[in-house]
Formats: C-alpha cells, sequence, structure tokens
C-alpha cells in the first residue's frame, strides 16, 4: 500500500469519517474526507463499516483500518443520529465490547455468541505474546506450591480406580 493511516475519526454534521494518512511516496500527512450518506438511526453499522471498506474509491486508504474500529465510528454517528450524549454512546459501546465473566455463554442465540466470541477472539489476539515481541519467552515453566492448588473431587476418585 501507498497510505499508512495515522487516526480515524468520525464528523457529526455533515456525517463524514475522517481519516488522517500518510502518503509514503510523498511523505506527507493528508487527511480524507469519505461522506456517509444513506444512514439512519435505523441503519446496521457492521453493514455500513463493511460497505465503507471496500467501497473502490477509499479502499486503498481503509486497508489498514480495522472493520471494528468503523464500525465503532458507525456506532457513534448512530447515537448521535438518536439524540444521545457521546459519554452515553461511548459508555454503550464500552458495554457491548465488554466480556463479563460471570454471564453464561450458553443461554445466548447464535449472533449474540459470534459476537462474544470475535471481543474473545480480539484480546487474545491483543495479548498474545510473539516471537518477536521484546519479552517473549519461549517454554516458560511455572511450579506450583500445594497452597496454590486446590483440590477437586472428581479428579482424587479417579485415582483410586486406574
Amino acid at each position: 500500500t501507498m497510505y499508512t493511516a495515522k487516526k480515524c475519526g468520525i464528523r457529526f454534521q455533515p456525517p463524514a469519517i475522517i481519516l488522517i494518512y500518510e502518503n509514503e511516496v510523498k511523505g506527507k500527512n493528508r487527511q480524507r474526507i469519505m461522506p456517509v450518506r444513506n444512514f439512519s438511526k435505523f441503519s446496521d453499522c457492521t453493514r455500513a463499516a463493511e460497505q465503507l471498506k471496500n467501497n473502490p474509491r477509499h479502499k486503498s486508504y481503509l486497508e489498514q483500518v480495522s472493520p471494528k474500529q468503523l464500525e465503532k465510528l458507525f456506532t457513534l454517528l448512530r447515537g448521535h443520529l438518536c439524540g444521545q450524549s457521546l459519554a452515553a454512546t461511548m459508555e454503550q459501546i464500552q458495554q457491548e465490547t465488554t466480556i463479563d465473566p460471570e454471564e453464561d455463554l450458553n443461554k445466548l442465540d447464535d449472533k449474540e455468541l459470534a459476537k462474544r466470541k470475535s471481543i474473545m477472539d480480539e484480546l487474545f489476539e491483543k495479548n498474545q505474546k510473539k516471537k518477536d515481541d521484546p519479552d517473549f519467552v519461549y517454554d516458560i515453566e511455572v511450579e506450583f506450591t500445594q497452597d496454590e492448588l486446590q483440590s477437586c473431587g472428581w479428579d482424587t476418585e479417579s485415582a483410586d480406580e486406574f
């Protein structure tokens, strides 16, 4: 690609996604304003993000911008169109993109479960140690003391059977 995305944001009036990028050939920072058309408070943010990312006019500029980030920007715009404050919309996005460890995932429908799994995958990717990370250590071994180990009923009984 000839463009490196630096910042991506949203303008509410008139609605537009604004991208600040570096033109690698000239080495200059530029701004690209991508107008958002036919978007209402009832629009699907995921579809809008996909359509913008696949738009032939903007595709090469948005290569390095994640679909999740675009979706978040469209969610902010939808919140604005619904009359919500920016803080309320940000709070709503925070709740939707955070996994509650106490939540029973077995009770969710397929769409919600897929959403939670994608959030978990994203979090895993973000926290994963890769070979080229400076603090990467190969084959870590950890000794657990007897105090740290908790006994489970199922593993003590089965030892007698063998």
